[in-house]
């Protein structure tokens, strides 16, 4: 597969296929962590709506795989939060669709981002994903991340956990990250 990814800037006429991996990225690596209801109250409307926001205020870049998207980054560089002042860059989302898992675009999505923030001078970035969410976690720390804090959030009327992970990007790996 590897030969035949592509990662690029996403284009306005990308954010509805994105929009569907987003809905079916929280619809299964969420269900039983999250409300049912609120799952199931995802509309592609309303995530092409914040993708459209997206694509014109972030770094944005989808993986193709034989002329179809299979997953997707947002990235932003400046400080999530201003309480968490020794970060300089987020990955604020990272997709991959359930059936291309485990083929390495996750890997090749943050691979790309990283070497996108360290050319911007960046040297500390943070991902964030939700506490019980055990699978993207173990994904975070065998890609180099530390766990650093958790914070709440609120989807739907309900508040949920949220952890984050720091990566030092000076002591990265140079080229591709071969962690995993």
């Amino acid at each position: 597969m590897d030969n035949n990814l592509n990662i690029r800037n996403v284009r306005k006429k990308d954010l509805m296929e994105v929009s569907k991996i987003a809905i079916e990225g929280w619809k299964t690596a969420y269900r039983g962590i999250l409300d049912d209801a609120y799952l199931d109250n995802l509309t592609i409307k309303e995530q092409y709506e914040k993708r459209l926001k997206d694509y014109m205020e972030n770094g944005f870049v989808v993986a193709e795989f034989q002329n179809q998207i299979v997953g997707f980054c947002r990235y932003s560089v400046g400080k999530y939060n201003q309480d968490i002042d020794i970060t300089d860059c987020e990955i604020c989302a990272l997709y991959v669709k359930p059936e291309y898992k485990r083929k390495g675009i996750g890997k090749k999505l943050i691979n790309y981002v990283i070497n996108e923030f360290r050319e911007k001078g960046c040297s500390k970035m943070i991902i964030w994903c939700l506490k019980d969410n055990y699978p993207s976690r173990s994904f975070y720390k065998k890609m180099g991340g530390t766990y650093f804090a958790e914070n709440t959030i609120t989807k739907g009327n309900k508040e949920y956990k949220e952890v984050s992970y720091i990566y030092n990007l000076k002591k990265l790996p140079k080229d591709e990250l071969e962690l995993i």
